[in-house]
């Protein structure tokens, strides 16, 4: 009988590998995809840079996260930091289906020339750079990408739209090395994955906390180390 190939992983399914393989395992489990509202409206900021950056427009109406100066200034720097912008602001797909070897999801963005992606958070941005698991999924859109048109991407987009923060990242050996990491972690998923150490701060905001049963120490018990 022929080997059947491994199962194609959804983009999410790798960024959540990458942030945690336990929350992976929960939530396949619950069979929960849903995106919360507040996620949604977020990343639909990233479709919305013109009117955004429009003096006129009223910000404290919009889900952001930093002062509309803030915002303003950040995005305003990315607009004349990226050559890409313009394809950012107007983008040649948006919410494109894509298939590769080993994984498929949606790309937020598409962009033509020369051809990439972008993903879009709806979380803060790190001090520098981008969270692994934004990496991961960066990094699985653009090789499908580059799988489904038989062309190299040698990098890609992150955007944060709530902090008017988006970043070019370039997929070297070490993105490409994480990436595989989430695949392997995703696909021999047969059972929950060893907990995170206590403490770790991915836990406090998991929503599968209680049923993990990973535990937190006292402010007592920390000072006390």
């Amino acid at each position: 009988m022929p080997r059947l190939p491994p199962p194609m992983e959804a983009f999410s399914a790798l960024a959540t590998a990458a942030y945690c393989p336990r929350q992976l395992y929960y939530r396949r489990k619950h069979d929960d995809h849903e995106v919360p509202a507040e996620a949604s409206a977020r990343r639909d900021l990233a479709f919305r840079y013109d009117q955004l950056l429009d003096p006129t427009h009223d910000l404290r109406t919009e889900p952001v996260a930093v002062t509309p100066t803030q915002f303003r200034s950040r995005l305003g720097a990315a607009s004349e930091r990226l050559d890409a912008w313009p394809a950012l602001v107007d983008p040649d797909g948006r919410e494109v289906l894509l298939e590769g070897k080993d994984a498929r999801g949606i790309a937020h963005k598409l962009l033509a020339d020369p051809p990439t992606v972008s993903v879009v958070s709806a979380g803060e941005p790190p001090e520098h750079g981008v969270w692994g698991p934004d990496s991961v999924r960066a990094t699985a859109a653009a090789k499908a990408l580059a799988w489904e048109h038989g062309t190299g991407v040698d990098h890609a987009y992150v955007e944060y739209p709530a902090h008017g923060v988006v970043r070019r990242i370039r997929l070297g050996t070490r993105r490409k090395a994480a990436y595989r990491h989430a695949l392997r972690a995703a696909r021999s998923m047969d059972g929950p994955p060893p907990r995170l150490d206590e403490d770790d701060d991915r836990c406090g905001a998991c929503d599968y906390r209680a049923e993990c049963g990973t535990r937190t120490r006292t402010l007592r018990s920390l000072l006390g180390r």
